[in-house]
């Protein structure tokens, strides 16, 4: 048996294709404006990682902010309970999941590996992967490289305003007044761990808690959360598949509920190049 997972999230999309036991491949690359092409894309060079054809796959589950964009999807599953799914695979005693993603914000309760409760951010992108790449593009600095340099802070400012203008406005004014960059970047990784856990604490943190999405890969704001919260947070090898990775579990538990001949009708009706705008030569290059 051979599942897929596809999440289109705001800004990054992955893929991940998985047999009974391990997983076969995983892509990751930024969502671009038109998700049919995308989706079609990504799960080309899926299935080329995993040496099989588009035609092994047995199911299919789409999730993430433009699931409803993979029309050769066999069903599509929230990004909440894709995320929790992949969580609570990996670690099995997770108990809260901080999902720091591109332009929100989610806090995840399990309890006996279901899902209890969730918490999101309202429409503002404060402590989103997008607000940090806006503070960095005002600093100057990689985007990758801002968890870093945040550590070497010996005196953290003291941002007062998370609002992505009006931070990028206070981030400007201390680098006016002389303040180095590591204490920016510091305060406002403080800054934005102080909202997170607000946010979180909604839902009762307790241990384990896993860290996932863009967000975990920045080492300042993963040390800047387990300073308010109190204890070490569990960050998966690669924390922005957890999504994809719980749509192909769903995927291969929906595929064990049908029979060898529903399995067949539904791969016949399945074409990978109807998802282009192309037409059917053009797809196939």
């Amino acid at each position: 048996m051979l599942c897929a997972g596809i999440d289109i999230g705001s800004t990054i999309t992955k893929v991940v294709v998985k047999n009974e036991t391990q997983i076969r491949s995983m892509v990751i690359q930024p969502t671009g404006a038109e998700h049919r092409r995308l989706a079609h894309k990504v799960m080309n060079k899926a299935m080329v990682e995993a040496a099989a054809d588009f035609d092994r796959i047995d199911y299919i589950v789409a999730t993430g902010y433009g699931r409803i964009n993979v029309p050769f999807a066999d069903r599509q599953v929230t990004e909440i309970t894709c995320h929790m799914r992949g969580v609570n695979f990996l670690f099995p005693k997770a108990r809260t999941i901080i999902d720091i993603g591109g332009q929100d914000l989610k806090g995840i309760k399990i309890v006996d590996g279901k899902l209890r409760d969730f918490v999101m951010n309202d429409k503002c992108a404060a402590g989103t992967g997008r607000f940090l790449e806006v503070i960095a593009e005002v600093l100057g600095v990689a985007l990758e490289d801002i968890g870093d340099l945040s550590l070497k802070s010996k005196n953290p400012s003291d941002i007062s305003n998370l609002c992505t203008v009006f931070a990028e406005q206070e981030a400007l004014l201390r680098l006016s007044e002389g303040t180095p960059i590591e204490d920016i970047l510091a305060g406002i990784h403080r800054a934005n761990a102080t909202r997170i856990k607000a946010m979180v604490s909604k839902l009762k943190i307790e241990k384990d808690v896993v860290i996932t999405g863009g967000g975990a890969k920045n080492i300042g704001l993963v040390k800047a959360l387990e300073e308010k919260i109190g204890f070490p947070l569990v960050v998966p090898p690669e924390p922005l598949i957890t999504g994809a990775l719980g749509a192909a579990i769903i995927a291969a538990e929906s595929c064990r509920k049908l029979s060898v001949d529903e399995l067949a009708a539904r791969k016949k009706e399945r074409r990978l190049g109807a998802v282009t705008f192309f037409s059917t030569d053009q797809a196939k290059k």
